[in-house]
């Protein structure tokens, strides 16, 4: 608990198994009150894994439902056991859990509503290995997005993110897409809501054994975010509709 605030902690996991109880072991659980892991159709053992370190919620897909779909899963079930405060970490080792504290105080003295991860303050993703061509792309989505959503972060793509019960009662979540996109609309439906968004410097490691999505997926990925920020544009000038607000 933070000042009588639940706190909970949600893991996006697939393929998880060789990252996961380092990650879980580096959780401040003088801090955390639960923690749920969902397993999009892993085809290795990160299940069985995570409740033999003792993770008590652990959800399981029977069918590979999507990076998106997985996080659904995990914000309905973090509402559902009454999360206050709800941060979504990677149990890939990308992200370190050391910063959970800082993201916690944040929220819990209401300063931010929405805390991200942010690996391009300072110099996190190339001195952590970031390759190059995402490192550029990164930087022009995010350019172009804050043109056109008129916010001013300094990435949107980071999976290092958490939440108030608020924020995410509110957005519809649920209605975003399955696939990678879905923390962009997420963010999207946030800013368009009116949140304010705090972002915290944060270190990140790439290696063999951390998640990545190949180019293909990146060029997918990249042209959804576009599509995205467009939308939220012309949304804001009451051109259009959308269902995610």
């Amino acid at each position: 608990m933070y000042k009588g605030q639940k706190v909970v902690v949600v893991l996006p996991a697939y393929n998880a198994a060789l990252t996961l109880e380092k990650t879980y072991k580096e959780i401040p659980f003088d801090l955390v009150d639960e923690v749920i892991l969902c397993d999009d159709a892993s085809k290795d053992d990160t299940a069985a894994l995570a409740k033999r370190i003792g993770i008590n919620h652990v959800i399981v897909h029977e069918n590979n439902k999507g990076y998106g779909g997985n996080q659904k899963s995990l914000y309905n079930k973090a509402l559902e056991l009454g999360g206050d405060i709800v941060i979504m970490l990677h149990p890939d080792y990308q992200y370190t859990p050391l910063l959970i504290p800082s993201m916690v105080n944040i929220i819990g003295e209401g300063l931010y509503p929405v805390v991200l991860g942010s690996r391009i303050l300072g110099k996190g993703a190339l001195k952590g290995g970031m390759p190059l061509y995402k490192y550029i792309a990164n930087r022009f989505l995010t350019f172009t997005q804050n043109l056109l959503i008129g916010y001013k972060l300094s990435e949107y793509h980071t999976g290092y993110r958490s939440f108030s019960k608020e924020v995410l009662e509110t957005i519809n979540f649920n209605a975003n897409d399955d696939d990678f996109v879905f923390d962009n609309e997420m963010l999207s439906q946030i800013v368009y809501a009116g949140f304010d968004i705090g972002e915290v410097t944060c270190p990140t490691k790439y290696f063999e054994e951390a998640s990545s999505i190949n180019f293909r997926r990146s060029a997918k990925y990249g042209m959804g975010v576009l599509r995205v920020s467009v939308v939220h544009f012309f949304c804001k000038l009451g051109i259009g509709k959308s269902k995610l607000y």
